[in-house]
């Protein structure tokens, strides 16, 4: 791991240099710019409140807090490992022309998509602020369920990355996942009051996803303390995860531009 601490200060003007070159790049020779930063994920906010509340009539207190809560988090999660796949190849003439370890690509990748989390974070907060939300102290405590979010994804996407350079059925079966995973992680609605026990349960025990929603709700919407065990439970097996990654980069990284 000192290695990889090493390799990646000695990166890291590249990394903020690159994640600054492809948030432009996303943008350039459109009309409103940034603006779809914060109009895309508005969009979809409101077509889930659209079939949850007006087809299906339900809805939980602060409903549009409650979504948007569940989407960003999610967004975070499926766009960082839904690109894992094809992260290699689609950098192969970075790859080809010079060395660089590969996880730096993953990261530059996560930063792009922090940026566009960091921007939903924000209108959360607009939106806590208009429906008078109570705010107290223990909303410090996202910090720690999106640090847990993050080590996880990147983990999972170590892992996807190196698996997608052999194999281009890969990212078909992530998407797969990731569409299955997404109906069980309550996003538009609340695992502990509309899944019947003891599945809610297994749930947030097992989805860790689901968790992290569910847990990052209470902290913002309800001030209700986090399951601080189960957050410790899921830091370590990321930490895990983490370690399974990189050491699959290592090994092989140096056969990539063989294959790719």
């Amino acid at each position: 791991m000192k290695t990889v601490i090493k390799n990646i200060k000695k990166n890291f003007p590249y990394i903020l240099y690159s994640t600054k070159s492809k948030l432009k790049s996303e943008v350039a020779g459109s009309y409103l710019n940034s603006l779809w930063w914060v109009i895309n994920p508005l969009a979809m906010m409101l077509i889930y409140m659209f079939v949850v509340i007006i087809v299906f009539k339900s809805g939980e207190p602060n409903f549009p807090i409650f979504v948007f809560i569940g989407l960003t988090l999610w967004d975070f999660f499926n766009r960082t490992i839904s690109s894992s796949s094809k992260l290699i190849k689609s950098n192969r003439n970075i790859i080809n022309k010079v060395y660089i370890p590969k996880y730096i690509l993953l990261i530059i990748n996560t930063f792009v998509i922090l940026f566009k989390f960091l921007i939903s974070l924000a209108i959360i907060f607009v939106f806590m602020i208009l429906f008078k939300v109570t705010f107290s102290f223990k909303i410090l405590y996202f910090l720690p369920i999106f640090i847990v979010l993050y080590l996880l994804t990147f983990g999972i996407s170590l892992i996807i990355m190196h698996l997608g350079v052999y194999n281009t059925d890969v990212h078909n079966v992530i998407n797969i996942v990731l569409k299955c995973v997404f109906y069980f992680s309550g996003i538009f609605y609340n695992i502990c009051t509309k899944v019947p026990q003891p599945f809610n349960k297994l749930l947030l025990l097992f989805n860790p996803i689901a968790t992290l929603i569910n847990e990052s709700r209470n902290v913002l919407i309800n001030n209700v303390t986090p399951n601080l065990l189960l957050l410790f439970n899921w830091l370590i097996v990321s930490i895990i995860i983490n370690i399974i990654g990189f050491k699959l980069i290592k090994k092989y990284e140096n056969s990539y531009s063989k294959v790719i």
